[in-house]
């Protein structure tokens, strides 16, 4: 972003571009992708709990099946929840990005396509999950009451996919991190000419 028009802001930025010093959007992004994956992770365990189920018995671990899918789906609301936060997180510290213009990342995009990519992906992915989790409250309220199993094989089908497309995803902001230097401290500071042994004390 121009620098000019980010001064308007009347923000006093740090080293790493941002008003504070911890990007929020990064700490955010982990937390939905462990809450999703989570979600996902142990709904696949309750269908396949009967298969497993002489294994809990031989480590002597007290565990009913439904507590699975329990944690499947508390996880999934959360992680509807906190993605929110965190694509908001995403495009106001998008806003403030000044990265590196001469540079093309491992994929062959510039910084400006990347970061175009990253944050409408976001906005899917976004999307994806809050469709998963109205998925996953009608098979655990309309489709399962009484049932012995909470889930459809799509369902988790689908989920192992929206992963898939979280990791292309993420690598696109990881790539804006370390190829591009968005809100990198280190990177910022080394573009500037100062000594990181100096600075970072």
């Amino acid at each position: 972003m121009n620098p000019e028009l980010i001064d308007q802001l009347n923000v006093q930025l740090g080293p790493n571009g941002l008003p504070y010093t911890i990007p929020i959007h990064p700490n955010l992004v982990h937390l939905t992708l462990g809450l999703f994956i989570i979600g996902i992770t142990f709904d696949i365990i309750g269908v396949l709990f009967p298969w497993q189920k002489w294994v809990f018995k031989f480590l002597a671990i007290t565990v009913e099946r439904d507590n699975f899918f329990d944690v499947g789906w508390y996880n999934m609301v959360g992680s509807t929840i906190i993605t929110f936060f965190t694509v908001a997180a995403g495009f106001y510290e998008m806003f403030l990005a000044a990265p590196a213009p001469d540079i093309k990342s491992d994929w062959g995009l510039q910084a400006m396509q990347t970061m175009m990519w990253h944050g409408v992906g976001g906005v899917f992915l976004l999307g994806l999950i809050a469709v998963m989790t109205l998925w996953r409250a009608w098979q655990r309220y309309v489709w399962s009451p009484g049932e012995d199993r909470q889930v459809q094989l799509p369902y988790l089908l689908a989920g192992v996919a929206i992963m898939f497309i979280m990791y292309l995803h993420g690598t696109l902001g990881a790539q804006l991190a370390a190829e591009f230097g968005v809100h990198n401290t280190a990177d910022s500071l080394l573009r500037l000419g100062e000594d990181l042994n100096t600075m970072l004390k």
